[in-house]
């Protein structure tokens, strides 16, 4: 039992870490996000240092107030599971240069891209050309 209790614990030590990481880096003073995510001082303070585990609700106020994706929030809540991912989604999720906007952005528009491609696809399978002559050009029949 006190194994669970120890890992919330961890988690809420986490959560808080990585907004007061995404503060910092958004260059916002606490007071500042408090105010944009509708939540006091102390209260946002107690998120940050582990104290407290703030509830879905108050982390999508405060990542709505960090311009960053809920999700995101919520992944390192414990909330949500990681969404699959692959080489480029695990490159620009690991890029520590990027916000969590632009990466959701990047995210988004590879993903529009791959939706698009594989539309094309089943648009040109479902045709009646056949795949090598789709390839290798028409073929000669002698």
């Amino acid at each position: 039992m006190s194994e669970a209790i120890d890992k919330v614990a961890d988690l809420g030590r986490d959560i808080g870490e990585y907004i007061r990481a995404q503060r910092n880096h958004a260059k916002i003073s606490l007071r500042q996000l408090a105010k944009r995510a509708g939540v006091s001082n102390p209260y946002l303070s107690q998120i940050e240092r582990g104290l407290r585990k703030p509830s879905a609700e108050i982390l999508q106020q405060i990542a709505k107030g960090l311009r960053i994706s809920a999700e995101a929030l919520y992944v390192q809540a414990g909330i949500l599971d990681l969404p699959a991912g692959g080489p480029v989604i695990d490159a620009v999720r690991a890029d520590g240069e990027l916000t969590e906007r632009q990466k959701q952005v990047l995210l988004d528009i590879y993903e529009s891209f791959r939706r698009e491609n594989k539309a094309a696809r089943s648009t040109v399978e479902g045709s009646d050309v056949d795949s090598e002559e789709q390839v290798t050009g028409p073929t000669r029949k002698e």
